[in-house]
């Protein structure tokens, strides 16, 4: 079914087991053998596009051609892992990034981003970093994972996400991020962030 920008797929996996995944909108037909990249799981996920409701479903980053389902989806593994939760944290390249904090008025780096989250919570804050991983077209939203050099690989405080509708961006680039930052985020089935900056708009 297609709707709002993406096909939604029903899948049978080796194991018998039937998910729902949701891509950017794409051509799919009935017998098609696919493989997908990791996503979002959403729990009671409502589409008002297509004015319904779905227990489960997983925005995926994309398709893979050919093979079989890839078994990230598979219900037993991986699940709950949120591309900001712990579990899923990139560690900090030791020696390899030092990005200069941002100037001007409401400028902050990541550590700051962790340690003034009650202050901040609902600003517009700006921070100058490397993007380290980027998960593309997931509800609707691109999201980057930056680092600038500071804050504790130990603490999970070195590594921040940032959610973006605009804005194209590679692994390897500094970039300077404008945005809301907001505390405590949770979007339901295990992705809660306890620092993240949304909406934002990216230049470099």
């Amino acid at each position: 079914m297609n709707g709002g920008g993406y096909s939604y797929i029903y899948i049978e996996q080796a194991d018998g087991s039937k998910k729902w995944i949701a891509v950017t909108q794409m051509s799919v037909k009935v017998g098609d053998q696919m493989s997908f990249k990791p996503g979002m799981d959403m729990g009671r996920f409502e589409s008002k596009a297509l004015n319904r409701s779905f227990d489960s479903i997983v925005f995926s980053e994309g398709v893979i051609s050919g093979g079989s389902i890839d078994p990230i989806l598979d219900p037993g593994k991986n699940q709950g892992v949120s591309p900001g939760s712990e579990g899923a944290a990139i560690k900090e390249k030791k020696g390899k990034i030092a990005v200069s904090k941002a100037t001007g008025p409401n400028a902050i780096t990541v550590a700051e981003a962790y340690s003034n989250t009650a202050a901040l919570n609902g600003k517009r804050v700006v921070i100058h970093a490397q993007v380290v991983k980027v998960s593309g077209g997931i509800l609707g939203k691109n999201w980057i994972h930056v680092q600038d050099g500071t804050g504790s690989d130990r603490r999970k405080t070195h590594n921040l996400v940032v959610t973006s509708r605009t804005g194209r961006v590679d692994v390897g680039q500094v970039i300077t991020v404008t945005g809301t930052l907001v505390k405590d985020r949770n979007f339901g089935s295990g992705y809660r962030y306890p620092v993240i900056i949304e909406d934002a708009e990216i230049s470099q």
